[in-house]
């Protein structure tokens, strides 16, 4: 590490400490040469993540993209926005677990549905209406039998 006042790379770690979110790893250092003091972070490089849309195009995970689906899909019911952060941190953990760089859609759409179905029945229904691009009242219909059971 390079000490930016003198530019001499011999430095000594002071202090270490997680970051508040976790995130990164604070370090403060000490400049062997110039004794001045400086901080730095490291964090983890993430690898990214592409998904492949039923058409056969690509385009990066947007965790936002993500959340603003289940957000819609809960409009009006009761669940926290608690809730839909941590359910889309489990379905970004998911994904990123397969240890590829390219994922499918149905991937991850599939994990949202798995994880609603389990927190709001009306919720699963209406992201499954928009993901499984439902076209008449039979799709809602085995839609509903499917979760009934």
């Amino acid at each position: 590490m390079k000490c930016p006042y003198c530019a001499k790379s011999e430095t000594d770690v002071v202090e270490t400490r997680d970051t508040e979110d976790l995130g990164a790893i604070r370090r403060r250092r000490q400049c062997v040469s110039c004794e001045r003091r400086f901080t730095t972070y490291e964090r983890p490089e993430e690898v990214e993540l592409m998904i492949i849309k039923k058409d056969g195009k690509r385009e990066a995970f947007d965790r936002e993209k993500l959340r603003k689906g289940v957000l819609k899909a809960i409009e009006k019911r009761p669940i926290s926005i608690e809730l839909v952060d941590e359910l889309v941190d489990k379905v970004e953990r998911e994904v990123r677990r397969k240890d590829a760089v390219e994922v499918s859609s149905k991937l991850v759409g599939g994990s949202v549905l798995r994880k609603l179905k389990k927190i709001d029945k009306i919720a699963y229904l209406r992201f499954a209406s928009v993901y499984l691009d439902f076209e008449d009242l039979k799709d809602f219909e085995k839609a509903i039998d499917k979760i009934s059971n």
